[in-house]
C-alpha cells in the first residue's frame, strides 16, 4: 500500500512528480499537507489509478521537491501546480487536496479557474475563531524558532487515533520519516502559510466556484466538521461528507472511507 521507493521526474521548477494511471481519463492532481509528501495518498492509488491520470507532486521543499527560492504564499504554491500542468500539457484537473493542499487548491481555483474541473478538499481548515487562530500561528512560530520536530509528538496525537498509534499501522512511522526530508526554511515557512492563509479563503471575493466535495473526519480538531460545513456554505453546490470517529490523517488509518466517495463525487460531474 504505501512504499517508501518514490522514482519521480523534475520540472523545470525543481517540482518532483510522477504522471500514473490510466491514460486516456481526465487528470486528477493531489496536494499533500504540511509536512508530508505525495506519499500521503499511496493507500487511495490503486483506486484512482483505475479509473484517472493520476498527477502526484511534493511541494516545494518537502519530498523530493527543490525549495523554494522566495517567500511562500498560497498563491506561490497554487502558481507551482499551474505551472507544473502547463510543463504536462494538463489542461483541465480535478484538484484533491488535503489540509493546508485543500488551502492551495481552493486559492488555485480562485487564481486558476480555468484550469479546474472540480475541488476535493480534505481535512482542511477554516476560519478558527480568534483562540483557534492564536494557538496554531504559535505553533508556526514554535517551527521556526526551534524546527520542523518542535511540534511533532503533539501533532501525532491530533492526526491518529489511539488505537492506531498503538498498533504496528506504518503511517506514523511513515509521516515521521517524511518530516525528516523537509528542507527547514521550506517547512517553516509552510507552517505559516497554513497559519496565517486561512483569513484569505474565508468568504473570498470572488466566491470559489468550481464543483466542490468537501471531507474531513469527525475527531479532527484543526480541521473540524463545522469548519467542512463553513467551506461547502460559502462554494454555491458543494457536497460535505464528515467520516465518523477518525482525526486528521483518517485517509491514512482507511483510505477505502476516501478513495470511495471521492470517486463517487467525481463520477456524478461526468
Amino acid at each position: 500500500m504505501w512504499t517508501t521507493q518514490r522514482v519521480f521526474k523534475t520540472a523545470p521548477d525543481g517540482t518532483a512528480f510522477a504522471l500514473s494511471g490510466a491514460v486516456d481519463r481526465p487528470v486528477i492532481a493531489l496536494i499533500h499537507g504540511l509536512g508530508l509528501c505525495s506519499g500521503v495518498f499511496d493507500g487511495m492509488l490503486a483506486s484512482l489509478e483505475a479509473e484517472y491520470r493520476v498527477l502526484r507532486y511534493d511541494l516545494y521543499g518537502h519530498g523530493q521537491s527543490a525549495p523554494l527560492s522566495g517567500d511562500a504564499s498560497l498563491a506561490v504554491y497554487a502558481d507551482q501546480l499551474a505551472g507544473l500542468m502547463d510543463h504536462l500539457g494538463v489542461t483541465t484537473a480535478h484538484v484533491v487536496g488535503f489540509s493546508i493542499g485543500g488551502m492551495i487548491n481552493r486559492r488555485f481555483a480562485l487564481d486558476h479557474p480555468e484550469k479546474v474541473a472540480s475541488l476535493v478538499i480534505l481535512n482542511s481548515p477554516h476560519d478558527r475563531g480568534e483562540d483557534g487562530q492564536a494557538a496554531v500561528e504559535e505553533r508556526a512560530k514554535s517551527v521556526r524558532d526551534q524546527g520542523a520536530f518542535s511540534t511533532f509528538d503533539a501533532a501525532l496525537k491530533r492526526w491518529f487515533t489511539p488505537a492506531c498509534l498503538d498498533s504496528d499501522h506504518v503511517a506514523p512511522g511513515l509521516v515521521r520519516e517524511w518530516r525528516g526530508l523537509v528542507d527547514g526554511e521550506s517547512y517553516a515557512q509552510a507552517a505559516w502559510v497554513l497559519a496565517h492563509g486561512v483569513r484569505e479563503l474565508i468568504a473570498p471575493k470572488p466566491p470559489v466556484s468550481a464543483r466542490s466535495f468537501v471531507m474531513t473526519c469527525e475527531n479532527d480538531s484543526g480541521s473540524t466538521p463545522a469548519m467542512s460545513h463553513a467551506i461547502a456554505a460559502e462554494i454555491a453546490g458543494a457536497e460535505v461528507q464528515i467520516v465518523p470517529h477518525l482525526q486528521h490523517l483518517g485517509m491514512m488509518e482507511s483510505p477505502e472511507l476516501f478513495s470511495r466517495p471521492i470517486l463517487e463525487f467525481l463520477k456524478k460531474g461526468e
